[in-house]
């Protein structure tokens, strides 16, 4: 049964645990040293130790994901067809505008776009295996025109494999966990350096990200999955179907739902319980509702709404669009009956790669736009640099920085 709790007593329940990042760093730390220095030796043992690889090589050779596709069942490769047509246009949105601008006589400034030039996705496939997940990352780099866009998955899943070779993504490679994330970081003779790796994982991978990060670029560091729901009223078989679709995930996930209402708040309960009884992930969801979920009362919607940008939730569920203004702090909203969470993680366009764990307080979820680099460009006139001049060269000699100040006055001494 998942606890009802009031408001006054959610403060522990909304501080989430600190991330268990530290023993996993101890773990993997080794296994990227490891990679680092013997590069294919390395990653081809830890592939075949943990992640079953029977092949000479992680790279998966592009007639198997060719044959992966030709086995797909006509409804899934239309699934796939309508979800990657949605996220592709919705990522075409994302992307920052060359722009050039005379913001004053003789000052002549802007930005130009540029992709990054390898990135790579981390596909998990333990539990449940994710092609979903292929589409949300590397059509976002696809459309930021990335020229080389790699996938890692542990094993070899032929939905996974399928939809890679759907979306044209042939650098895919046979290997996950820390060794995954170091491959790319460093580079190996089979496995590409890139700039960027994104995706979720579990926590060594987190920790290895969190590790090599600034060695390459990260999307973040991914905890537990989650969803906060406010809800006055509503159905309470599909407040309950949303918590569980959730909690269905990972023993660690978290489902929330704020309301003002006991009686509605009840009836979820009770609904909860009975859609566990027949459903296949119970065993996984009904943990995940007994230890991280709850039902919390609050006093207004007022209320819900603050509690709900203190703890900056992965997914947010409002009822309608009236409290959107009021939102600082979610990593994906869903707004109203009909916009399921499980829509945004398949095919309505927005990514499903969000920020957790608070992370949402400070930027939301994968994009194109973090497939490529915005770079300013100024030109300048020399009246325009004369006006400038006193500005620039009183600051660099401020600082003690004389030669800037002269690289100034020598243009326009000439």
């Amino acid at each position: 049964m998942i606890r009802i709790i009031e408001s006054k007593n959610a403060g522990r329940l909304l501080r989430r645990r600190a991330a268990q990042l530290a023993r996993a760093e101890e773990t993997v730390r080794p296994i990227l040293e490891d990679v680092r220095k013997r590069g294919d030796r390395a990653v081809l043992e830890y592939a075949r130790h943990f992640d079953g690889l029977d092949r000479p090589s992680v790279r998966v050779p592009a007639s198997e994901l060719k044959s992966a596709a030709d086995r797909l069942s006509p409804d899934l490769r239309r699934a796939i067809q309508t979800a990657a047509k949605n996220i592709r246009a919705y990522a075409k949105t994302q992307l920052p505008k060359e722009r050039m601008s005379s913001l004053a006589p003789g000052l002549c400034l802007g930005s130009i776009v540029r992709p990054l030039d390898a990135v790579a996705a981390y596909i998990p496939s333990g539990r449940y295996p994710l092609p979903s997940t292929l589409m949300m990352t590397a059509i976002p780099a696809q459309v930021a025109g990335v020229p080389r866009v790699c996938a890692a998955t542990p094993r070899p899943v032929a939905a996974v494999y399928g939809a890679a070779s759907l979306l044209g993504v042939t650098d895919v490679f046979q290997m996950g966990g820390a060794h995954a994330i170091a491959a790319f970081a460093f580079g190996t003779r089979t496995v590409p350096r890139v700039d960027r790796i994104v995706g979720p994982g579990n926590i060594y991978v987190a920790a290895a990200k969190k590790l090599l990060a600034g060695e390459v670029g990260i999307d973040f560091i991914a905890g537990p999955t989650e969803i906060l729901i406010i809800a006055e009223d509503g159905r309470p078989e599909v407040l309950a179907a949303d918590m569980l679709a959730q909690a269905e995930h990972d023993v660690d996930a978290s489902a929330i739902l704020l309301t003002t209402s006991k009686t509605l708040a009840k009836a979820v309960a009770v609904e909860i319980d009975r859609q566990l009884a027949d459903l296949p992930t119970a065993r996984v969801a009904a943990k995940s509702i007994a230890k991280n979920s709850a039902i919390i009362i609050v006093e207004s919607t007022a209320q819900a709404v603050e509690l709900a940008n203190q703890f900056a939730p992965e997914h947010l569920v409002i009822p309608d669009l009236s409290l959107l203004r009021d939102i600082r702090h979610a990593g994906s909203v869903f707004v109203g009956p009909f916009s399921p969470e499980a829509a945004g993680d398949y095919a309505s366009g927005p990514n499903h790669v969000l920020p957790t764990s608070g992370a949402a307080r400070v930027r939301g979820g994968l994009s194109a736009a973090d497939f490529v680099k915005v770079i300013s460009v100024q030109q300048l006139s020399r009246p325009a640099l004369a006006k400038l001049a006193p500005a620039v060269t009183t600051l660099a000699r401020t600082e003690g920085l004389e030669a800037h100040a002269r690289s100034v006055e020598v243009r326009l001494n000439a």
